[in-house]
């Protein structure tokens, strides 16, 4: 027989699981909080990474250049210094054009390292500042992870202390009634637990057979609504019974364990989607 005392029980059980349903979804969307910002993190150390390597790779280039001048200015030296021992026109005409050749090429490499200089002082640049920037966020990162872990201590603590009222308050009821108890309050925006007045569900409004709101009104058991799938109890209505019984409409009542088994396969499958993402 179900008491008022059950009643009351579950009206104290359903504010209890609301709260660490909230609880837990709370716990699960924090981390999520720092998304954004470990982002923002590894596009900068991208960032870096590709500085760097434009770095290295200019750096490089720039050596080369180094080494070509300097050969050149070797050569044209050494055919300068030639001029003084060649003796026939054909040799100094040859060695003439070698130098002036040389020389167009050292004006080439000096004007090509200028202009990589300076792509390797900006890329110094950008590196510093980039370094700068990754230290900031990685600080920023650390701190923001300390208080979202001290967040969530603290709201775990809440969540079992509610667990540890639930399960005092569950010692007595039926695991299966729990179990759909707290699907219900997950799925109907924490209400679980409706009157019935007349042959009226108040949560969900539709309009039951009298025999069905007959079982509810006698309650030697908990009773869910076939529509709504909310356990319901019964109030008197302020017209008197007689006049609230409303006959009209009432349609074919499903078979009430059909119904709740698709409810709860629905329920099941929505879970199952939204697992997967989280594992993805």
């Amino acid at each position: 027989m179900v008491t008022e005392n059950d009643l009351e029980k579950l009206r104290t059980l359903q504010e209890i699981i609301y709260e660490k349903l909230g609880l837990e979804k709370s716990i699960q969307e924090i981390p999520k909080l720092l998304g954004t910002q470990e982002e923002l993190l590894n596009r900068l150390k991208k960032t870096f990474i590709e500085k760097n390597a434009d770095y290295e790779r200019t750096k490089s280039e720039e050596i080369e250049l180094k080494n070509r001048l300097f050969e050149t200015e070797s050569s044209r030296e050494k055919n300068e210094k030639n001029m003084d021992i060649v003796t026939t026109q054909r040799e100094i005409e040859a060695l003439d054009k070698e130098i002036k050749d040389a020389m167009e090429r050292e004006q080439m490499y000096r004007k090509d390292l200028q202009q990589k200089e300076r792509v390797l002082s900006e890329l110094e640049i950008k590196i510093k500042e980039q370094t700068a920037l990754i230290e900031q966020q990685e600080k920023e990162l650390e701190e923001r992870r300390r208080k979202i872990e001290a967040e969530i201590s603290d709201k775990q603590k809440q969540l079992d202390a509610l667990r540890k009222k639930e399960n005092k308050l569950t010692d007595n009821l039926d695991s299966e009634v729990v179990f759909k108890f707290e699907r219900i309050i997950k799925n109907k925006m924490g209400i679980g637990i409706v009157a019935i007045k007349g042959n009226v569900c108040m949560g969900c409004h539709m309009i039951l057979p009298v025999q069905f709101a007959n079982e509810v009104r006698i309650g030697e058991e908990f009773v869910f609504c076939p529509y709504c799938s909310r356990i319901l109890y019964y109030e008197e209505s302020a017209e008197g019974d007689e006049d609230y019984f409303n006959t009209e409409d009432t349609g074919a009542l499903s078979d009430l364990d059909d119904i709740e088994d698709e409810e709860y396969e629905d329920d099941d499958e929505e879970e199952e989607i939204i697992n997967i993402d989280s594992e993805e």
